[in-house]
């Protein structure tokens, strides 16, 4: 009887040339990585198919404190002679632009197959990365790069292969979306809110990425590439960040049966000229009832509906070490699988070729408060604004009385520049003394 085949899970070929993988960073996610490949080193051999050896950790510094032991040997600094030095797979874990970039390239020139959770990188040069992996015949994975352990960027490139997507809407930031939940379970104010964050380190000393939008938009640019096979880059996505938004905010939320989350929504649209891409990251209010509403602290979900399998959602820890080291483990046991069977995985899949719908054209509801005179004629000059601009008012109420008095008008869908329009007339308006909040609301049938 021969030899079983190598690469059959379960199943070991005792003879198989171990897979040889380098490493590029070892804080928090990458010492996870570390600790997952000798804790799991038997079951990884046993599910690639052949033993999985840890040949080189690049880090900045040898001397730095790190979550867990390196065994000797394996440190270096010189990053560019471990990728380049015949190994089989580069799992890159250390973020940003540059040197990552360069690193990459280089590992896939030299015959590596690649793991990245770089979503930064991903959203601004991916073409460039994608290019040099169907040069070089490598894989190129990268399910770590949006929402941490959460199965998200498979299925889409996967599992939904055969279906149309038409939605993927989502909370992809753990800092943002744990600051907004205190803010609704306690009342609490944002500045107050990130403070706690911060002291349990969900938030870095410099949250600017996370509370600015710009860690969520990266995630959206790769989210709407895969879901509508359309090459989408973070400067086509429309961010607001939450610094902006107030106690008032959310509790004016909760009175509408609403919470306010940070959300990535990338939509199918019927464009100008057909079809189109809408990318955009803000908060907005979206009811109680819905899934996402229920996401708390520190957890991410994605939504996605599609036109076969209807409403699907993925819930999960979508940020730190041992979470995102899972996903990155995911990807290597199958790209370590690929390279023993000498295949590739899927590569990008950009055949749509969509263009993406400006924000000012992308239809939305707002939420609008007014602090207004409390005197006749008042509702209806408010009203008359929002007619000129061809929006229609949902709901309107009012709240206090004389110097308190505040109207809050929720509209009808209309593009995102005609309800800008109409808040930018009413702030001229003399009735109104000042307009105190604008969000827009999702997540509803209307």
């Amino acid at each position: 009887m021969g030899r079983p085949a190598s690469g059959a899970e379960g199943v070991t070929d005792v003879s198989a040339t171990p897979v040889r993988v380098a490493l590029l960073g070892c804080g928090s996610v990458g010492s996870q990585v570390v600790r997952l490949l000798r804790e799991q080193s038997a079951d990884l051999e046993a599910r690639v198919g052949a033993p999985v050896e840890l040949v080189g950790v690049a880090v900045r510094r040898l001397d730095a404190r790190r979550e867990v032991e390196v065994p000797e040997g394996l440190l270096t600094t010189d990053a560019a002679g471990l990728v380049a030095s015949g190994v089989d797979v580069v799992v890159e874990v250390i973020g940003g632009i540059e040197p990552a970039r360069s690193l990459i390239l280089s590992a896939l020139e030299h015959g590596a197959s690649v793991v990245t959770a770089n979503k930064a990188l991903l959203a601004e040069d991916g073409a460039t990365l994608f290019a040099a992996a169907d040069k070089a015949g490598r894989d190129l994975y990268f399910e770590a790069s949006v929402a941490g352990a959460i199965p998200i960027l498979r299925p889409l490139r996967e599992s939904l292969a055969g279906d149309r997507v038409r939605r993927v809407l989502g909370i992809v930031n753990g800092t943002t979306n744990f600051i907004l939940d205190k803010m609704d379970t306690s009342g609490a104010g944002f500045t107050e809110a990130l403070e706690e964050a911060q002291a349990l380190g969900y938030a870095e000393a410099d949250p600017t990425a996370d509370v600015e939008g710009f860690d969520a938009a990266a995630k959206a640019a790769i989210l709407a590439s895969l879901a509508f096979h359309t090459r989408v880059v973070a400067t086509d996505v429309h961010r607001e960040g939450i610094s902006e938004v107030s106690a008032a905010d959310v509790a004016s939320a909760r009175q509408m049966g609403s919470v306010v989350k940070l959300l990535a929504i990338c939509d199918l649209v019927e464009g100008p000229d057909g079809p189109a891409v809408s990318a955009r990251v803000h908060p907005a209010m979206i009811p109680r009832s819905h899934p996402l509403a229920s996401v708390r602290e520190a957890y991410n979900a994605v939504f996605v509906e599609s036109d076969a399998a209807g409403q699907l959602m993925f819930y999960g820890p979508g940020a730190g070490g041992s979470p995102t080291a899972s996903a990155v483990l995911g990807d290597l046991v199958t790209v370590a699988r690929n390279r023993l069977q000498d295949v590739r995985g899927v590569g990008e899949s950009t055949y749509a070729d969509l263009g993406v719908l400006p924000m000012g054209a992308t239809t939305t509801r707002y939420h609008v408060a007014i602090d207004v005179e409390d005197k006749a004629g008042v509702l209806a000059a408010v009203a008359q604004e929002f007619a000129k601009q061809d929006v229609s008012i949902q709901t309107v109420r009012q709240q206090g009385r004389g110097e308190d008095a505040q109207l809050v008008v929720v509209s009808h869908r209309a593009t995102d520049e005609a309800l800008s329009a109409t808040v930018a007339a009413l702030r001229e308006m003399s009735e109104v003394r000042e307009v105190t909040s604008v969000m827009r609301v999702e997540g509803d049938s209307e």
